[in-house]
């Protein structure tokens, strides 16, 4: 697949790869992830101050880089690289998927706090019955006067330690799992009602479970219209997982490189391992699902612009294939390592851990396989 940057793009993309390699090496990830909070405001703010990229897929007009898809895909792909724990996809492409397509009254407003770095924000979306049906929803929103009155849990929402603000999916109207009656709602965490269980994840990052518990909401909390949200979330999620198929070519890259680099070095028999043909052959077909999965995530961003129908499917066809690609990749870096890459020394067992956290992230291989068959009915039919 041809694909070129722009001058400016390339700019980007060495601009930020040179920031990261300066301050955040894999010991000084270590590190954050270890700490008591669990990242670094301090970096955040340098995203925003040094590096402005938390506007980058922000027009030009709002303070941001005027770029789009392919900027936010140059800053994943090398965050996945750094393996970065701040929640760059929380915030900026999530919460500003939001603010942006929701015709939100305050967006702009918001909108300038995430490039300025002083907002924080998670997407509060998955319940523990619903799996990757963003329909399924316990989490109801009554209203009350002008207002919603909330109630529900949500879980395994990542990045809501760091917050201020939750984007939360609600039902309005209609049953548990009917495609009408989802809602979006943007809620101050600190809110009388809303409690947080705190944790960290096993790729280093943390996550909260979120109790809403008569949760009052002013009519202006709505995000988009009421009980039409789904193609909203859906959108946004799509756009979302597009991002995290860019960090999962920084992580293929990544382990592909290092593996590559430990076969030169491990010796076996008086030679290195990696002068066992056996092996080389390894290595070409982990490298060819390297490169397949970034050709297959250019597509899937490229298309994210166009018709509903045609965004979701280049999305599920990617996720798909990076998925096995994760799999693929990651299983044999680790047993080429043996033993010694699980290890928390060796920074080939984190790269392992997030790419099996991001294969089943916005939906699992089979349920994008089954996303794209559906699809595919319903373009013939």
């Amino acid at each position: 697949m041809d694909f070129s940057f722009t001058e400016e793009q390339s700019m980007l993309r060495d601009t930020v790869a040179s920031f990261l390699a300066d301050r955040y090496d894999f010991d000084t990830r270590r590190a954050i992830a270890r700490s008591e909070a669990g990242w670094r405001p301090d970096l955040w703010k340098a995203f925003a101050s040094d590096l402005g990229i938390l506007g980058a897929p922000f027009p030009e007009a709002l303070g941001g880089l005027g770029g789009g898809a392919v900027e936010t895909m140059i800053v994943m792909e090398a965050f996945g690289r750094a393996l970065v724990i701040e929640p760059y996809v929380e915030t900026v492409v999530l919460a500003g998927g939001f603010l942006k397509h929701s015709g939100y009254a305050a967006a702009a407003e918001l909108i300038g706090k995430i490039i300025a770095g002083e907002a924080v924000t998670a997407f509060a979306y998955a319940e523990p019955q619903a799996r990757y049906n963003w329909a399924d929803l316990k989490t109801v929103a009554r209203k009350k006067g002008a207002g919603y009155l909330l109630n529900g849990h949500k879980a395994v929402v990542t990045g809501a330690p760091w917050t201020d603000r939750l984007i939360v999916t609600a039902r309005t109207a209609g049953g548990q799992r009917e495609l009408l009656g989802v809602s979006v709602f943007l809620v101050d965490k600190a809110a009388s009602g809303v409690t947080t269980r705190d944790y960290p994840t096993v790729d280093g990052r943390r996550a909260s479970e979120v109790y809403f518990e008569n949760v009052s909401l002013p009519a202006e909390a709505l995000l988009g219209e009421a009980d039409h949200g789904l193609a909203l979330v859906e959108r946004v999620i799509d756009e979302a997982t597009a991002a995290s198929l860019a960090e999962a070519m920084g992580v293929l890259a990544k382990l592909h490189e290092n593996t590559l680099e430990y076969t030169k070095q491990r010796k076996q028999f008086g030679q290195p391992i990696g002068a066992f043909q056996v092996l080389q052959h390894r290595m070409v077909d982990m490298f060819i699902a390297v490169e397949q999965a970034t050709s297959i995530t250019y597509m899937a961003t490229l298309k994210l612009g166009e018709a509903d129908r045609d965004r979701a499917m280049a999305v599920s066809a990617a996720k798909a294939y990076v998925g096995k690609a994760l799999r693929f990749v990651g299983q044999n870096a680790i047993q080429l390592h043996g033993g010694m890459g699980m290890t928390d020394e060796m920074a080939i067992g984190h790269y392992f851990k997030r790419a099996t956290v991001l294969d089943g992230l916005f939906g699992s291989t089979d349920h994008h396989l089954r996303r794209y068959e559906a699809l595919t009915f319903d373009s013939a039919a």
